[in-house]
């Protein structure tokens, strides 16, 4: 087992540690992760699609606000309504500068009348610290005394409902509410970053092994599987969620412009609240919108006998992306240019090969065809693929 020393550990670490057989560790926002748990992700990913996957999401940045402006600090931040939540409800939401670039994106949660948490990709609290200028609120960076496990699949809620003391079968989709596991208070939200039936866990970091011990155990007979991240890469593509740093740039880190994009040009139309009161990047959003959307972030599927094609021309047979990859791919059309595709990955469960890409207008119609760069024997050739409305699965059992 080889692990930079120089990364912090997540509260799961003891358990999940003697479990990862290849050594795939990777760097999570300065923790160690599990890439892969097994030498391949082909059975984390299967448990994600047909039993329960448990997946250490530790590392996310997290955040209590609380306090009587509480809700006004994140409505003046957020794209979202927040005055409008109800406690137990939860929103997934981006935030924007002052020209409408998305900086991150993450879920805010209401714990109370005047109690929220906020997740985030990158670390924040000087950011919120800023927009808390003259408000009654308190910040508190709680990323390391709170753990969080995300157990998603088909059988997440009957594991649930063997180790927690009150029942999952009535909390809804996108709401968390309260609970004890193995005789630990924790919160438990239905969100998830595969597209499937899941939920959130959040854990006192002190106790956390008493809760992955109970899962794990009364999850045996379900066939609950520790996942790491190139699964939940595979899940998260067919269901067409982004992910920041591959998928878009954050604007405060951005090197030029072009490498900024709005909440429009990510698709994220329906989470930018236009009608509530004044928020970051409102102005620049409302010209935006009135002016016409110049990108738009679809998903594309590669035709598999134009892709095969292509490698049986120099007498190979076609290499399929395992793994998720995460990199620049150009998409053309007639001659042109009019795009790129950030990640893509072959699907095991549609039996597609799926990418998730930026397209400049009007190119990005649904249904609209492109061609799709290949590499083949270091010559650069094109595919043929379409445009395609995400998620690319999206199961009832996710939402009922």
């Amino acid at each position: 087992m080889n692990i930079d020393n120089s990364l912090k550990h997540t509260p799961f670490h003891a358990r999940t540690a003697p479990l990862v057989l290849g050594a795939t560790w990777r760097r999570w926002s300065g923790y160690a992760v599990a890439s892969s748990y097994d030498w391949l992700h082909d059975r984390e990913y299967a448990a994600i699609r047909n039993a329960a996957a448990l997946i250490d999401v530790s590392p996310l940045h997290k955040y209590q606000v609380s306090g009587r402006d509480a809700a006004r600090l994140l409505d003046r931040i957020i794209t979202r309504n927040v005055m409008k939540m109800q406690v137990g409800q939860v929103l997934y939401t981006p935030w924007c500068d002052a020209r409408g670039k998305v900086i991150d994106d993450g879920t805010v949660s209401r714990l109370g009348e005047q109690a929220y948490r906020l997740t985030s990709a990158e670390p924040t609290f000087r950011f919120l610290q800023q927009n808390a200028v003259s408000l009654q609120v308190q910040i508190e960076e709680t990323t390391e005394r709170l753990g969080a496990l995300a157990l998603q699949g088909p059988l997440s809620r009957a594991v649930l409902n063997q180790v927690a003391e009150q029942s999952l079968d009535t909390l809804r989709y996108f709401r968390v509410a309260g609970s004890r596991i193995a005789g630990v208070d924790v919160e438990i939200s239905r969100t998830g970053y595969t597209g499937d039936l899941g939920y959130e866990i959040w854990v006192p970091a002190a106790q956390a092994m008493a809760v992955w011990d109970a899962l794990m155990t009364k999850g045996t007979d379900y066939g609950i599987t520790p996942a790491g991240i190139w699964a939940l890469d595979v899940a998260r593509i067919e269901a067409g969620l982004l992910m920041a740093d591959v998928d878009y740039h954050s604007s405060h880190r951005a090197l030029i412009e072009d490498q900024q994009s709005s909440p429009f040009e990510l698709s994220l139309d329906w989470a930018v609240n236009l009608e509530k009161e004044a928020f970051n990047g409102k102005r620049a959003l409302k010209a935006e919108k009135e002016r016409g959307i110049a990108w738009r972030f679809v998903g594309l599927e590669v035709e598999w006998d134009s892709f095969e094609a292509l490698y049986k021309s120099v007498n190979l047979s076609a290499a399929l992306p395992m793994i998720a990859w995460r990199s620049s791919t150009p998409v053309y059309r007639q001659g042109r240019q009019i795009g790129y595709a950030s990640s893509g990955v072959w699907s095991p469960l549609l039996k597609k090969y799926l990418a998730l890409a930026h397209i400049r207008a009007p190119h990005y119609a649904l249904d609209t065809e492109v061609e799709f760069e290949v590499t083949v024997e270091h010559r650069r050739k094109r595919a043929r693929a379409w445009v395609r409305k995400t998620p690319f699965f999206d199961p009832p059992r996710k939402k009922a």
